[in-house]
């Protein structure tokens, strides 16, 4: 099932960081730059398969009494359950391992309720915020968005620099299935 941001969540690096890389000094493509620091975050999420800067989020599980995981990495925090639209005080448990995974599952059904679909909110991410996310993962991020900037109007721009993936690499976690 798919996990929905409900947060847009802060950049983790910096206009002036990214500017300073290309050696950009005026502020007339900042919109253009600022949407390629989006760009280059969700290809490094999607790539290391945690989330960078922590944040709200959601997902819909199947309702059923066994232990399912959820999709973002590494969770942070269980924020609540809901079945039907209705908050579950009760009759649900969860756990975050030493990894990062969250598990929860359903105990029971509440009386009288029929089997839906759950939604499960959470925080997730590395960091609080930008200075707390490792290093070389914002030096790849600043790699990506100077080589997407410099491209940008190239019929081919060509694959991203090998040292964007050997700087994110160390964080990445496969998953099977």
């Amino acid at each position: 099932m798919a996990v929905v941001t409900m947060e847009a969540g802060a950049l983790v690096v910096g206009l002036a960081e990214c500017k300073a890389a290309l050696r950009l000094e005026r502020d007339d493509e900042d919109g253009v730059l600022a949407g390629y620091i989006r760009t280059a975050m969700a290809l490094c999420e999607a790539f290391i398969g945690q989330w960078l800067i922590e944040r709200e989020g959601e997902q819909r599980l199947a309702c059923d009494l066994a232990w399912q995981q959820l999709q973002a990495s590494p969770v942070q925090a269980i924020t609540g359950v809901f079945l039907a639209g209705e908050a579950l005080a009760a009759g649900w448990e969860s756990d975050i391992g030493a990894d990062g995974s969250g598990w929860v599952r359903l105990i029971g059904l509440p009386p009288g309720a029929t089997p839906a679909t759950l939604v499960m909110r959470f925080r997730a991410g590395l960091g609080t915020d930008w200075n707390s996310v490792p290093e070389p993962l914002r030096a790849g991020v600043v790699r990506l968005v100077s080589h997407l900037f410099s491209h940008r109007d190239a019929a081919d721009g060509g694959p991203p620099p090998a040292a964007v993936a050997a700087l994110w690499r160390p964080w990445r976690r496969m998953q099977l299935g």
